[in-house]
């Protein structure tokens, strides 16, 4: 009956360390030249080559903010915001990860295989595939070149709604 009470423990101890393992892949990555939590809001802020990846999303920067328990960020200078094959740049980042959603604000380029789409903001949702540009959006489709106010482009299916 004693070996069975020692077999308890030991797999109590394997499964938290399991569970411990997954929670920990969920976290994301953060790397900057400088860094310190800011106790008065809760967020990170980071100056000097900003590398913020989780899953298959990579965001870099100048500077960020970066609220853990919120899941936001707010980057300046140099943006770019890639996942999978698609990258955007711009000049500032706000991404509300509860939501999946990045706006991406000034100078906003959208870079693929036989299209290029530039305006003066995107909002970017992961779930729908959705990017929504506005302002003085200028879009050359395999040498087709338009302009309009505002366009909204799916990126799994590669096309202009």
């Amino acid at each position: 009956m004693r070996k069975n009470l020692y077999k308890i423990p030991a797999l109590l101890l394997m499964l938290l360390v399991v569970m411990s393992s997954s929670v920990w892949a969920a976290k994301p990555s953060i790397t900057a030249d400088s860094n310190y939590l800011d106790i008065n809001t809760g967020c990170y802020v980071l100056e000097g080559n900003v590398r913020i990846e989780t899953s298959n999303r990579l965001i870099t920067a100048d500077k960020a903010r970066v609220n853990i328990t919120s899941l936001e960020v707010w980057g300046q200078g140099n943006i770019t915001v890639n996942q999978d094959d698609i990258t955007f740049t711009g000049d500032s980042v706000y991404v509300d990860g509860n939501s999946k959603v990045a706006t991406i604000s000034g100078n906003v380029d959208l870079e693929r295989s036989g299209l290029s789409i530039r305006s003066d903001s995107v909002k970017y949702d992961w779930t729908s595939k959705n990017a929504d540009f506005y302002g003085n959006v200028q879009t050359n489709a395999n040498g087709e070149k338009s302009s309009t106010d505002a366009l909204t482009y799916n990126v799994r299916d590669n096309k202009i709604l």
